[in-house]
């Protein structure tokens, strides 16, 4: 691999959208910017929570959770880094976590798309 793709993989995670802005493609790093953010956004509006991988364990499907709110990148580091939580008692919570998760899971894929452009597999 490249260091181009490396380091468009990187960005794309750590920022929605930068990847592709590193690549040279400006509307489509805007409008996933756009996209995730406001998704994310959303979720932690609405009283979504963040998942987390804590050390007394857990089930399985909440390790998944916590790796796709992690896909988010800075912006679940400094929402976690604040504290963020989310009110389990609230009618929108599990809404709420679910654009958090799809935020996340959305932002990974744009990693991937970025390797696919960086790499030339794809316009």
């Amino acid at each position: 691999m490249k260091l181009r793709t490396w380091i468009a993989m990187a960005l794309a995670y750590l920022v929605p959208g930068a990847g592709h802005l590193y690549l040279g493609r400006r509307e489509r790093g805007i409008a996933y910017f756009c996209i995730v953010v406001f998704m994310f956004a959303i979720g932690l509006t609405v009283d979504g929570d963040l998942y987390a991988v804590t050390r007394t364990g857990g089930s399985l499907l909440r390790l998944l959770a916590a790796f796709g709110s992690m896909g988010a990148g800075l912006l679940y580091w400094i929402a976690d880094f604040r504290g963020v939580t989310g009110d389990i008692t609230s009618i929108t919570y599990e809404h709420g976590t679910a654009f958090v998760i799809t935020a996340g899971l959305m932002n990974l894929l744009l990693v991937l798309d970025a390797f696919d452009i960086a790499e030339g597999r794809k316009q």
